[in-house]
C-alpha cells in the first residue's frame, strides 16, 4: 500500500498548513480521470505476458482487440464511463466500495478488516492498562477536534493536495449487515452528533460519555476514573459474547441482526454501539510462549481477538474504528475498510503516538460524572443458537490462520535508496522472487496505491509481475549468469515496478478501469463482455500474493488475510535500518506455508543485499 508519511520534524514544508475549513478537499483536488481505453487494454495484455503461455496469450489478445476495436462494445462502454465521470464526484469509488466491500459476503475478521499491531507498551498489569487507555482515548478525541475545527492540515503528495474527505467519516460510523449487501451508517453528521464511545471488557459493552455537559472534552483523569468504574462492573461472568455475532458470514449475521433488533432493549444497545465515536477493547493478556512468537500472537490478537476463549468477544467487527489495549502492554487498531483507508489511519496513529508523549494538559474539574451505562441484551433461544454457531465458525477461521510476524534487521529502506532504487519496488520484486523460489511459478500480485490525489479517490492496484521481473527471477538462481547481468536485470525489474507505481498514483492504473467497464455493462443490462469471462481474466485477478506497504513513523505492522484460499498476504513497514513484515496464509491449503515463505524472504533479502554490496 503506497502511503506517504511525514517524518517527525523534517517535512513541514511538504504538508501545507491549510485547514480543512479554509481549503475544502473537493476544491483543491481534480476529478479522477478515466484512462484511455487503448492504454488500459495494452497494459492488461502486458500484465498477462509473464503469466500465460503464448497460445493462451494469443487467444486473449484477439479477444481484447475485438473488445477495443473502434465503434465496438469497449468504445461504447468507455464513452459511458466518461459520461459518468462528468456527472459524479468520482466515477469508480462508489462502485468500488459497493463491489469490493459491501457486496462481499465473507466474514469481516481476517478477510476484510486490516489490523495494525504497535510496539508493546512498558507495562504488564490492569492499572497501567487503564492509564494508557485513558491517554489513548484523549488522543483520539484531540484528533477528532482538529478535524472538526479545521486544524488538520491538508496533506500533499508529490506536490499535489490530497482529498481529505475520509477523515470526518472515521467517527460515529458503522457497517450495517444486510441480506444481499451491507450499507454504511454515518451518525457524526446528525444534528445532535454522538458524544459517547463504546468500551468492551469481558464481552460486556458500556456506553461511556466522553464530553462534559458544557461540551468540553473529558480530561484523561476523568476518563480514567470512568474506566475504573467500568472495570468494577465487568468481572467475568457467564455473559454471552455478543460481539462474536459480527464475525459471521455477512448473510448469516444479517439474519441474526434482524432477529436481535426485534427486541427493544437489544435494539437500543446495538444502536449505542453503532453510533459511538469509536470502540475501545480492553483485552486480557496475550498468551506468551516466546519472544519470537509473541509478535505473531500479538498481531493476531488485534486482527481477530485470539478466539472465543480469548478476546474475540471483545470486538464489534462492523465498527469503523476499534482500538485494542491489552493488559500485557499489547495494543493496536482494527478498522473497517468501507469507510476507512490506510493513509488516514496512519495519520491518526501518528497523532496518538505524539500525544502519548505529552503530559495530561488539564486538571479534572470537580464535578460528579454520570455512571457509565452498561448495555444489556435479551438473549432468547434463537440468538443463543446464533452465538454458538458464530463461535464455532470464528474458531475454525482462526485455527486455519497461519501468521508469521518478524522484524528483518539486516537493512532497511536506506539500502535501496543508496542505490537509487525505490524501497517499495525493491521489496515488491523481492516478494515475487520469494514466491517463485517457494512455489516455482510467478503469480498475480497486487500492491495498493492511493488515489487521494483525486476527488473522492480511494485505491488502485499496482500489479506484478512484469516481464522485467520474470527475466530477473529466471536469472537470479542461474549460476551461468554473471553478477553484473543479474544486477542489471534487478535494476530493470525495480524500475519497471516504479513506473507502474507512478502510473497508478496518477490515475492511469488498469484494474479499476477494467472493473468500471465490466460494471458499466452490468448496470446497462448488457451481457458481461467476453474478455471478463475469459480464463485469462480469472487468472489475472486470482491474487495469490496480496501485499501492502504501510510505512509509518513507528515500528508498527499491519496484517490481513489472503484474498484467495491458496494465497498469501504480505505486509511490510520499512524503517531506515530494518523492515517489519507480516506473512499470512491459510492452513487449509497444503501448498502455502507462512513460516516457509518468511524464512525464504529473509534469505532472499540477504542475497539481494549481497548482490548490491558484495562482501568479497
Amino acid at each position: 500500500m503506497i502511503l506517504r508519511k511525514l517524518q517527525p520534524g523534517t517535512c513541514r514544508t511538504w504538508l501545507s498548513r491549510v485547514s480543512l475549513k479554509q481549503e475544502q478537499c473537493f476544491s483543491s483536488v481534480p476529478p479522477q480521470p478515466v484512462p484511455p481505453l487503448a492504454q488500459t487494454l495494452q497494459g492488461y495484455l502486458r500484465a498477462l505476458e509473464p503469466l500465460l503461455p503464448p497460445e493462451e496469450l494469443n487467444h486473449t489478445r484477439r479477444m481484447v482487440q475485438e473488445f477495443g476495436r473502434q465503434g465496438g462494445l469497449g468504445a461504447q462502454l468507455q464513452e459511458d464511463l466518461e459520461r459518468r465521470a462528468r456527472h459524479t464526484k468520482n466515477w469508480i469509488s462508489d462502485w468500488w466500495v459497493q463491489w469490493a466491500y459491501l457486496e462481499s459476503r465473507q466474514p469481516l475478521p481476517v478477510h476484510s478488516n486490516p489490523a495494525i499491531s504497535l510496539p508493546r507498551r512498558d507495562y504488564n498489569d490492569w492499572r497501567s492498562q487503564l492509564v494508557f487507555a485513558s491517554k489513548l482515548i484523549a488522543a483520539v478525541l484531540d484528533f477528532k477536534a482538529k478535524i472538526k475545527t479545521g486544524q488538520l492540515p491538508v496533506e500533499y503528495m508529490r506536490g499535489k493536495p490530497l482529498c481529505m474527505e475520509l477523515y470526518p467519516l472515521l467517527f460515529s460510523s458503522c457497517r450495517i449487515p444486510g441480506p444481499k449487501h451491507d450499507y454504511i451508517a454515518h451518525y457524526g453528521r446528525a444534528r445532535r452528533s454522538p458524544t459517547h464511545i463504546t468500551v468492551v471488557r469481558n464481552y460486556q459493552f458500556f456506553q461511556l460519555e466522553v464530553y462534559n455537559s458544557d461540551g468540553s472534552r473529558m480530561t484523561e483523569s476523568q476518563i480514567h476514573s470512568q474506566l475504573l468504574r467500568i472495570r468494577s462492573q465487568s468481572w467475568k461472568t457467564d455473559k454471552e459474547p455478543m460481539g462474536i455475532l459480527t464475525s459471521e458470514h455477512r448473510h448469516t449475521w444479517g439474519q441474526a441482526y434482524n432477529r436481535l433488533l426485534r427486541d427493544k432493549l437489544n435494539k437500543e444497545s446495538v444502536r449505542m454501539i453503532e453510533t459511538g465515536l469509536f470502540s475501545l477493547c480492553l483485552d486480557s493478556p496475550v498468551m506468551r510462549i516466546s519472544d519470537e512468537k509473541y509478535a505473531s500472537r500479538k498481531a493476531a490478537q488485534v486482527l481477530h481477538g485470539g478466539g472465543t476463549f480469548s478476546n474475540s468477544g471483545n470486538r464489534w467487527f462492523d465498527k469503523t474504528l476499534q482500538f485494542v489495549v491489552g493488559e500485557d502492554g499489547s495494543w493496536g487498531l482494527l478498522y473497517e475498510q468501507a469507510t476507512a483507508e490506510g493513509p488516514p489511519i496512519a495519520t491518526l496513529l501518528d497523532h496518538i503516538l505524539q500525544y502519548c508523549e505529552k503530559p495530561d494538559p488539564k486538571r479534572a474539574p470537580l464535578v460528579p460524572l454520570p455512571m457509565p451505562k452498561k448495555l444489556y441484551f435479551n438473549i432468547d433461544r434463537e440468538i443463543k443458537r446464533d452465538i454458538e454457531q458464530a463461535k464455532q465458525n470464528l474458531d475454525i477461521l482462526i485455527n486455519d490462520l497461519d501468521v508469521n510476524v518478524f522484524n528483518f534487521k539486516k537493512f532497511g529502506k536506506e539500502l535501496p535508496k543508496r542505490h537509487n532504487m525505490s524501497p517499495n519496488s525493491f521489496i515488491q520484486v523481492a516478494l515475487q522472487l520469494v514466491y517463485y523460489r517457494v512455489h516455482n511459478e510467478v503469480v498475480p500480485a497486487c500492491d495498493i496505491a492511493s488515489q487521494r490525489m483525486f476527488r473522492g479517490g480511494r485505491t488502485e492496484y499496482i500489479r506484478s509481475p512484469t516481464n522485467q521481473t520474470l527475466k530477473f527471477i529466471l536469472a537470479f538462481d542461474d549460476p551461468s549468469v554473471s553478477r553484473e547481468a543479474k544486477l542489471q536485470l534487478f535494476r530493470e525489474a525495480v524500475d519497471a515496478y516504479t513506473e507502474l507505481t507512478t502510473q497508478a498514483l496518477n490515475g492511469q492504473g488498469i484494474d479499476r478501469h477494467l472493473l468500471g467497464l465490466k460494471l458499466q455493462a452490468i448496470e446497462q443490462g448488457l451481457s458481461i463482455p467476453k474478455i471478463f469471462m475469459d480464463t485469462a481474466y480469472g487468472l489475472a485477478t486470482h491474487w495469490k500474493l496480496r501485499t501492502g506497504q504501510v510505512p509509518a513513523n513507528t515500528d508498527s505492522v499491519m496484517c490481513f488475510g489472503p484474498l484467495v484460499p491458496d494465497g498469501y498476504a504480505a505486509c511490510y513497514n520499512p524503517q531506515a535500518d530494518h523492515v517489519h513484515f507480516s506473512i499470512i496464509a491459510f492452513n487449509c491449503c497444503e501448498d502455502t506455508n507462512a513460516e516457509r515463505f518468511a524464512h525464504t524472504l529473509k534469505d532472499t533479502l540477504c542475497q539481494l543485499q549481497e548482490l548490491l554490496q558484495p562482501t568479497v
